[in-house]
């Protein structure tokens, strides 16, 4: 049985507690190596892809990350659903360390990273004024209510290139915009997906305040490390719950997302090209 939804595991989340794994899958994709292997396995009754974002024992920094061979991955293993677990900081008062912020919008600060599968001959322009699926995102929250976790739900997910942390004067300027929380991966991958064709969430754990607050000075990298812990065992909890609520319809628009967003002429399609782009495109292209 193939797995329909795929967990994206953060900071502090390299492993899903009552996940009974049963096999692991090492793929390879036209852009090269996903981060880690693929962990195939059952949770809460239902068969589930994980994959540890920046591999096991944390390796690879958030500006090496191979975005498109990940999500290329879970769409090989057929994967419909991707619930994306994240550590952010947070850029308003109301989001404290410990809260589960479930954007709806994300703001790119990024420099020079690849967020698109098309180009070489093929061009497609997705809609992603709504940049996360609707239905996959209330499943989320009800599992949050359900197990207890404070959340909110709505806002905007600021990604910014990293690996160091904002300065006062960048971090005082997000929340001039009205960003809510901060982090360095979740864009690229809800781009992505999108163009995949497969539903996608975040769940931005939050960790501490950016460095605007006024507290900020007093948290030590202690403090965050057992914040970290924390949040990875209450996400443990809300994925098996998301998990064994998931309907098994999906009634949303990312199914269908480049019905309508290939532009280029198939005749002019260079044969190379689509070869690449079979998995993605094949049933759109005569």
């Amino acid at each position: 049985m193939k797995p329909t939804i795929g967990v994206i595991g953060g900071s502090g989340l390299y492993s899903m507690p009552g996940f009974e794994q049963h096999e692991e899958v090492q793929l390879d994709s036209p852009w090269g190596r996903p981060s880690d292997d693929y962990v195939i396995g059952q949770l809460a009754g239902k068969e589930v892809a994980f994959l540890s974002r920046h591999g096991r024992g944390h390796r690879i920094s958030p500006s090496e990350l191979n975005f498109r061979a990940n999500i290329y991955g879970f769409k090989q293993l057929g994967v419909e659903r991707i619930i994306s677990l994240s550590a952010v900081g947070s850029l308003k008062e109301e989001h404290a360390p410990l809260r589960f912020v479930i954007p709806d919008q994300f703001f790119d600060r990024t420099r020079g990273r690849v967020s698109t599968f098309f180009g070489e001959g093929l061009v497609a322009h997705i809609s992603f004024a709504d940049p996360v699926c609707p239905q996959l995102s209330e499943v989320v929250r009800e599992a949050c209510v359900q197990s207890g976790v404070d959340v909110s739900k709505g806002g905007t997910y600021l990604c910014m290139e990293g690996p160091a942390f904002s300065t006062k004067a960048e971090s005082n300027v997000y929340r001039s915009w009205g960003m809510d929380v901060i982090g360095m991966t979740n864009l690229q991958e809800a781009k992505l997906a999108r163009e995949a064709e497969i539903c996608y969430v975040t769940v931005a754990m939050v960790t501490d305040y950016d460095c605007w607050h006024a507290e900020h000075a007093a948290v030590t990298v202690t403090d965050i490390l057992a914040n970290l812990n924390k949040n990875a065992s209450n996400a443990a909890k809300v994925v098996a719950a998301a998990v064994a609520a998931m309907p098994s319809a999906r009634e949303c628009k990312c199914g269908a997302a480049l019905a309508h967003a290939l532009i280029t002429d198939p005749k002019s399609i260079p044969e190379t090209t689509r070869r690449k782009l079979e998995l993605l495109v094949g049933k759109y292209l005569p």
